[in-house]
């Protein structure tokens, strides 16, 4: 009866483990071959493992992503990788947002960023960066970059683990995608008015 019992636990702990290891490696699925090759395209050589389109940044006066994901760039099916460059002007944030698939790690090239994220505890980590410094932000959570210099613009790097790690902006998700404004004023403690007032000052311009 003992033996029966040890045996019992010891596959309980085998599949358990086994549970850890799949959910550790959660992500963009393996693939069984070495690249994956849209229908529509007939020959592969150098060129389809190439992107061009980031040879010329045009300065902005907006804060600007220009991504590389599997949307731009087909190549990264299936290889678990992607990058996007970001455009500071002088005083300028990329908003609170989550990454879902994917953890990003920065590359700040030029000029200073404010950076953050919130733990699933709220707690809030914040880092001042220089040119030169990386910053990591783990998957799923919701983090910010902020260019506080009034002359300097900045221009960082990011890859993410994932050939497409979405992007939910939580500003839009909240005030632009229709959420009753009763909702939204009593999740934030605040009257309708409010709510309202942050719905128009997201709404795209005429």
């Amino acid at each position: 009866m003992a033996s029966k019992t040890f045996t019992m636990k010891f596959f309980s702990l085998l599949i358990s483990s086994f549970a850890i290891i799949q959910m550790a490696r959660a992500g963009d699925p393996d693939i069984l071959s070495d690249f994956i090759v849209p229908a529509n395209v007939t020959t592969v050589d150098a060129s389809f493992f190439t992107f061009t389109s980031m040879r010329f940044l045009a300065p902005t006066t907006t804060f600007k992503v220009s991504k590389i994901s599997l949307a731009e760039f087909p190549a990264l099916n299936g290889q678990s990788v992607s990058y996007a460059v970001l455009q500071f002007p002088t005083d300028t944030p990329n908003p609170p947002h989550i990454h879902p698939r994917a953890s990003e790690l920065l590359f700040l090239i030029q000029g200073t960023l404010l950076v953050g994220f919130v733990d699933t505890a709220n707690k809030l980590f914040t880092q001042p960066l220089q040119t030169g410094d990386i910053f990591v932000f783990p998957k799923g959570l919701v983090h910010f970059q902020y260019n506080a210099d009034p002359q300097e613009p900045a221009l960082a790097i990011s890859a993410f683990g994932s050939a497409n790690a979405g992007t939910v902006l939580i500003p839009d998700t909240l005030f632009t995608t229709g959420i009753d404004n009763n909702v939204l004023a009593k999740s934030f403690k605040t009257d309708v008015a409010t709510i309202q007032a942050l719905k128009a000052g997201l709404a795209p311009k005429p």
